[in-house]
């Protein structure tokens, strides 16, 4: 028995280190920051690392050093960069259950920004190729799915986990991103409506429930079916909802080296606090703990910390939380 099985994108990264500009667009409703390259030059890379990313792999190692007994569940290309994600899980102690393709392993090209945030260009390749009937149902015993976002032919398969879950009384985290939050509510549906923990970002919850207002959009969320909704934000806030209260974190101003995989590292750390403790304000200073480690160092997977290391980091820097009754 699993404590938790990771189900989503496995990815070899490339990260270019260039030198680049920042744009800022406005629109009466809108600011946007674009990273500009000049059209037709040639650019020298100053800097390019490799390492393996991808949100299920990503929290697959996370959960693992927090603890957790832990499965990866996803598509790999029998090709050397999926070798390469096998390594890795091995060598966490992960246990792999998803399947190998004629497909190319999925592939991230990393480009940073001069603010140390991220552009990603990404190739699926295997990922879309995850099909329920290719899956070994004796192996999905487990406590908790974790979902990062799938398209194509592996979405339709996380709707088909998400029904195997409910009868298997198996509960679900979901982490879905812009590609599937573009598609609206209604596509979620299967998933929502049986989903425990919902965490996504304040783009992707106002692509979900048309709104722009926190407080609202926690409560719309909580109207599709999840149990506890979290709002990430940036730099400004970490918002959630419980049905009963509203909790409010605001992330330490710290200096980000680069922010690829701190997403991952907070919903993962998250999950894991809520399956120790039940408590969501521990819960959300855990998940906050976990991803500033992961920005303030270079890579998704290098910084992700153990469960002793990350109490030490809350106790060094403690963080407040508000609670307002809903």
């Amino acid at each position: 028995m699993y404590d938790i099985i990771t189900v989503g994108s496995a990815t070899v990264d490339v990260f270019a280190n260039t030198k680049s500009e920042l744009i800022k667009i406005k629109t009466s409703s809108s600011e946007e920051d674009l990273i500009a390259y000049p059209s037709g030059s040639k650019i020298l890379i100053k800097e390019l690392r490799f390492t393996t990313g991808g949100g299920g792999t990503n929290t697959a190692v996370s959960l693992a050093r927090l603890g957790h007994k832990v499965a990866y569940l996803g598509s790999l290309g029998n090709d050397e960069n999926g070798k390469r994600v096998l390594d890795l899980l091995k060598k966490e102690k992960i246990d792999f259950i998803g399947k190998l393709t004629n497909e190319m392993t999925g592939y991230s090209i990393i480009l940073d920004s001069i603010e140390h945030d991220r552009t990603i260009l990404t190739y699926k390749g295997a990922n879309n190729k995850l099909k329920f009937l290719d899956i070994n149902q004796k192996k999905l015993k487990t406590k908790w799915f974790y979902f990062s976002s799938m398209i194509s032919e592996s979405f339709k398969t996380l709707e088909k986990l998400a029904e195997f879950a409910e009868k298997n009384k198996i509960k679900i985290a979901f982490n879905p991103s812009t590609y599937l939050a573009e598609k609206g509510r209604n596509y979620l549906k299967k998933i929502l409506i049986r989903t425990t923990i919902l965490i996504l970002n304040k783009e992707e919850s106002s692509l979900l429930v048309g709104k722009n207002n926190m407080k609202i959009m926690l409560k719309d969320l909580y109207k599709l079916g999840p149990e506890i909704i979290i709002i990430t934000n940036g730099k400004k806030s970490i918002n959630a909802y419980d049905g009963k209260n509203i909790y409010v974190l605001i992330p330490n101003k710290i200096k980000v080296v680069e922010s690829t995989g701190a997403g991952d590292a907070f919903a993962s750390s998250f999950l894991s606090s809520m399956i120790k403790k039940n408590d969501v304000e521990f819960a959300l200073k855990m998940g906050l703990a976990n991803s500033e480690s992961v920005i303030t160092n270079s890579g998704a997977k290098n910084k992700l910390l153990k469960y002793n290391e990350i109490l030490k980091v809350m106790k060094k820097r403690p963080a407040k939380i508000k609670k307002f009754k809903r």
